[in-house]
């Protein structure tokens, strides 16, 4: 019976008070769930990008010599040991692979512009760099052969004006002298992060070993990627019991405190968005309920009178303002999702990316924060009603009737 009354309790006349009470209260709701879900997917979305992007320059994990070296030249590791072969056989570990760093100058007629050459094998993981290259190819280095080809960044390229094809000298200071090298510019790639695209070129480890007077079995450091990084500091206890007494481990939280810490602030931003809007779906489903309430004074009389108890009236209310809640909730998700879907595939809404460090807005559709704010905003409204509700114990059948 409660519910058969409640969808005849909306309002037909245009003048009724509640009509257009209801329509706001709609519209709130519908707003309030598109602020959040929307939050949450830009929120995570960012994260997940800013993460991404960071790890794919570093890995996860960094295994690398104990003692430090001279300078700006790390002492090498062996790449050959049974070590290497127990992590990589260790369970969540996706990848492992070997790498090194020299430092150097590129000069081209006037420009003279310090760089880091990053040395990496044929074994080494280039989904990432696929992913952020804009021009060309990425280096071959399956050749018997070091390889003299070599990734640079948009900014590096623009700043002394190279293109792909190009010839690149390129200066390694190493026992007092410099040693030079000209490397062929095969591919272009831009990641938005100018603390990585203003110094990196991606290049083959081999020309590392050469500079640096090393065996072929010898390299900087190892990079370790898993498969899941909500178990970064798991994994990194069970390696680090591996290891060897003259290895060290880092992981890139370690290596980019700064940058984790400010993604980890963005989470306390998303509460507060959460709450406020939480607090503006709860404010405009109360006041759609006691105006309801207030306009209907008559009906519950004589409701009353028929013999309806509190309860099933309060229940009469209680499902007529469900229906608004959950008119709202939808009508939010849905414009979320169509927003949602557009971003990410036009990228409507830019960046600077010297401020972001991208140059669109990130967005992550996530099945579960539609279903964690849907759930939530109509537990909480549902609970916020029960207090106005009451009041309708407060009516009293004689007066209502005497008054009509």
């Amino acid at each position: 019976m409660e519910r058969f009354v409640a969808r005849r309790f909306l309002p037909r006349r245009k003048e009724a008070l509640s009509t257009p009470i209801i329509t706001l209260a709609v519209v709130s709701i519908a707003l309030g769930v598109l602020v959040m879900v929307m939050a949450l997917a830009i929120l995570t979305g960012f994260q997940g990008e800013i993460r991404s992007r960071v790890v794919g320059f570093g890995s996860h994990l960094i295994v690398s010599g104990l003692e430090p070296g001279v300078g700006y030249d790390e002492l090498p590791i062996d790449t050959d040991r049974e070590v290497f072969r127990t992590i990589a056989a260790t369970e969540g570990v996706k990848h492992l692979q070997f790498y090194a760093e020299k430092g150097g100058m590129i000069k081209t007629g006037q420009e003279i512009h310090g760089v880091i050459l990053k040395g990496v094998d044929a074994g080494y993981d280039t989904t990432f760099f696929s992913s952020v290259l804009q021009q060309g190819r990425l280096p071959y280095l399956a050749d018997t052969l070091p390889s003299n080809e070599v990734i640079v960044s948009r900014n590096v390229a623009d700043k002394l004006s190279v293109a792909v094809g190009d010839k690149l000298p390129t200066y390694f200071f190493q026992d007092g002298s410099y040693r030079a090298r000209a490397f062929r510019i095969v591919g272009v790639y831009s990641t938005d992060m100018n603390e990585f695209d203003d110094h990196y070129i991606i290049g083959d480890l081999r020309q590392v070993q050469r500079l640096n007077d090393w065996q072929p079995t010898q390299a900087q450091g190892c990079e370790i990627t898993i498969t899941d990084f909500g178990k970064l500091p798991e994994m990194a206890q069970t390696i680090y019991n591996t290891l060897d007494y003259d290895l060290n481990l880092e992981t890139i939280v370690d290596l980019q405190p700064a940058l984790f810490a400010w993604l980890n602030l963005l989470d306390s931003n998303i509460v507060l968005i959460l709450v406020i809007m939480a607090i503006v779906c709860m404010v405009a489903v109360v006041s759609t309920l006691l105006i309801l309430i207030f306009e209907k004074t008559q009906t519950i009389g004589i409701l009353k009178t028929l013999g309806c108890t509190n309860k099933s009236v309060r229940r009469i209310f209680l499902i007529k303002a469900a229906g608004i809640i959950i008119k709202g909730i939808l009508i939010g998700m849905a414009v979320a999702l169509v927003l949602s879907l557009l971003q990410s595939t036009l990228h409507i809404i830019h960046l600077d990316p010297a401020s972001y460090s991208m140059s669109y807005v990130p967005v992550e559709i996530n099945p579960l924060h539609y279903l964690f704010v849907g759930v939530s905003t109509f537990a909480l409204c549902l609970l916020s009603l029960m207090l106005p509700a009451t009041s309708i114990s407060k009516i009293q059948p004689a007066k209502t009737i005497r008054v009509e």
